[in-house]
């Protein structure tokens, strides 16, 4: 799995809790002056993921106000911007003048090596705050701080678009790293900055600003996560792909050019694995044939099953009796134990 470091203040007593809050606060790339109103009992837990070029950090904790002084920000070795989701509660920031409250599911984004506020309440006085932070190094975004200065303390929707995407990238990761290898790490995080530099150059309104080839990969990500979504949808055609992603047919056509491949071919692969899976479970084993292909969008069946054993050299019917066989002798070899 990821690479995961986890700081839990609930294993110690709890007049010790805030105090180890703050010595984490101190460690890390962007620290800040902590005041809340439960020093006497700080019940919180920090996840940080190291993903090559950034770094994921996942926080729960009691309500909190926070800032980061002039001095505290000459301090830092390494500048970073910080770009947070809100999860749970309400989030205010501040940066050079401006001031935005945050709703969940709505991202801010700050330049840690500037001075900046931070405040974060859970829904009620009692009820703990959550975030998912990416920790952007400033030589690895394709923007500088200047010509990101207008979004610095903004509100960003992680509801829709490609903020939807990157809070579902982002808050996937953080939840869940065990799903991921430690050998995918550095891809992982590069998608994710593909990810984040787009939607900040969006909001920008400069998406050239953004390279081309960080563009393409982020496109790239949000037509195969719709693809994955909508794999059961018989309408799934390379029209409707370009119409979600207001590009034309031509743009998506090249989009899947450098995968050597081409988007009718990645649905089909898709939709056949699906199947394929589906055949071989014996939960499904009710279902027929048909019913299965046409649930991952094969509606005719004389088209599924050519489909099928020209990708795996047997018919659907037949790779289900392969299966059913396997998990028989399988059955049989690990029998239940009996009580």
């Amino acid at each position: 799995m990821l690479e995961r470091t986890v700081v839990d203040t609930t294993h110690l007593p709890p007049a010790e809790r805030f105090g180890m809050w703050l010595d984490l606060v101190a460690r890390t790339s962007a620290p800040l002056r902590v005041r809340t109103d439960h020093a006497h009992d700080f019940p919180a837990r920090a996840e940080f993921i190291p993903l090559g070029p950034i770094q994921v950090v996942r926080y729960r904790y009691p309500s909190m106000d926070a800032v980061r002084t002039e001095r505290l920000a000459r301090r830092t070795e390494v500048d970073y911007f910080l770009l947070a989701l809100t999860l749970g509660g309400t989030g205010v920031s501040g940066q050079g003048g401006r001031r935005s409250v945050l709703l969940p599911r709505e991202f801010t984004f700050y330049d840690g090596s500037r001075p900046h506020e931070v405040s974060h309440h859970g829904e009620d006085g009692d009820s703990p705050a959550g975030s998912v932070v990416a920790l952007i190094p400033h030589g690895v975004l394709p923007l500088s701080p200047d010509r990101l200065a207008p979004l610095m303390a903004g509100r960003m929707s992680g509801s829709e678009g490609v903020g939807a995407l990157l809070a579902q990238y982002l808050t996937q990761i953080a939840e869940h790293p065990e799903q991921y290898h430690a050998a995918d790490a550095d891809r992982l995080g590069t998608v994710g900055l593909d990810l984040a530099s787009t939607m900040l150059g969006r909001h920008l309104v400069a998406e050239d600003a953004v390279p081309r080839e960080v563009r393409h990969r982020a496109l790239l990500t949000q037509v195969r996560g719709y693809v994955q979504r909508h794999l059961g949808d018989g309408t799934l055609t390379p029209q409707a792909v370009a119409d979600a992603h207001h590009v034309s047919l031509r743009t998506l056509h090249r989009l899947f050019e450098s995968e050597e491949t081409t988007l009718a071919s990645y649905v089909r692969d898709l939709r056949l694995q699906r199947c394929r899976r589906d055949l071989a479970d014996p939960m499904l084993a009710h279902l027929p044939v048909q019913t299965i292909g046409a649930r991952w969008g094969f509606r005719d069946k004389a088209h599924f099953s050519r489909a099928f054993r020209t990708a795996y050299d047997v018919t659907p019917q037949a790779w289900r009796e392969q299966a059913r066989i396997v998990n028989s002798t399988a059955s049989v070899v690990n029998p239940e134990p009996e009580y």
